[in-house]
């Protein structure tokens, strides 16, 4: 599909290569963010610490970038979020500044010195029709049980928002600043495991469809998620014979091994629930690309450019010393 009159190609979504697409963001989107470890390793393992230092990263995150949460999973090797930034920098600095600090903690415990994430996060526009918001939040709230790993996504070990929908709309965690920590070692201190700990509350917000409704309705909707996936998964033991994998098993696992088998599927570049849907997001996105191309074409000339809105500028390049 294609705009008359523009003639290009589309890097494929998520590629890494040097034509990768520029980040885009239609503002106040919902956005579904994907962050995969290394190899496919378990270092989210679940835990006490780890769970609420994820927590407490993102609610550090979200008091200083302010930004709108309205759903997380963290797996023991990858983890989806709901999320709906006012732009793609918005959406950069928050997800750079949790994924920096989960990755320094989570090497802390699990004695982890190599890189932690496999790739930059991936994300997916979600479009505004309320169908789609609610697969989107069906799906991240399966997370554990389509896998066979437990029977509920109240189950779920490790840092989840499946309590936190029903539950108040918030998560406590945990915020060590490591920096003070240092320097109190150096001085020679006692350093009690606390002592520079900050208690933070992460806020979940309902998805945009949802919000003009009153408190008890929007906890029925997700109560009544939550059991469509438990009935599903009872369906499914039942057809397979296979149990759940079950919480103790998954908390022995070790957090450098890895599955037999990690090939993550591509992700698509919108979640839409109609057709019409999709191909009016898809021909924004080609828009906006086109222009960004004219403008960065223009820009690496030398010349005056002028990129459209929501949109990081490209890299300047390098300009080698004579000789």
């Amino acid at each position: 599909m294609q705009d008359a009159g523009l003639d290009f190609r589309l890097a494929p979504h998520g590629t890494q290569s040097p034509a990768r697409n520029p980040r885009y963001i239609p503002p106040d989107s919902l956005v579904e963010v994907t962050c995969r470890t290394i190899h496919g390793r378990f270092l989210l393992l679940p835990g006490r610490d780890l769970n609420a230092i994820i927590i407490g990263a993102l609610a550090k995150a979200q008091q200083r970038y302010g930004m709108v949460v309205c759903g997380l999973v963290y797996l023991s090797n990858h983890c989806h979020l709901l999320l709906q930034p006012r732009n793609a920098r918005q959406l950069a600095r928050f997800m750079n500044y949790v994924n920096s600090k989960i990755a320094r903690e989570a090497g802390r415990l699990h004695w982890w010195r190599e890189k932690l994430w496999g790739r930059r996060y991936g994300s997916v526009i979600v479009s505004d029709e309320p169908e789609e918001e609610r697969a989107r939040l069906r799906y991240l709230l399966a997370q554990g049980c389509k896998e066979g790993l437990v029977e509920s996504p109240k189950q779920w070990p490790g840092a989840t928002s499946a309590q936190a929908h029903s539950q108040g709309w918030k998560l406590s965690g945990l915020w060590f600043d490591r920096t003070a920590e240092h320097k109190a070692r150096k001085r020679g201190e006692h350093v009690p495991k606390l002592r520079f700990a900050e208690a933070l509350e992460l806020v979940i917000t309902p998805i945009p469809s949802w919000r003009d409704e009153p408190e008890h309705r929007i906890d029925a909707r997700v109560r009544a998620l939550v059991r469509e996936i438990e009935d599903e998964t009872r369906e499914e033991i039942r057809r397979t014979g296979r149990q759940p994998l079950g919480r103790q098993a998954i908390l022995e696992q070790h957090p450098h091994a890895q599955p037999a088998n990690f090939t993550p599927s591509p992700a698509p570049r919108f979640h839409a629930h109609r057709r019409s849907v999709r191909r009016r997001l898809e021909n924004a996105f080609r828009r906006f690309l086109h222009a960004y191309r004219e403008a960065s074409a223009l820009f690496r000339q030398g010349k005056e450019a002028t990129f459209p809105p929501g949109s990081f500028l490209p890299s300047p390049g390098f300009n080698p010393a004579p000789g």
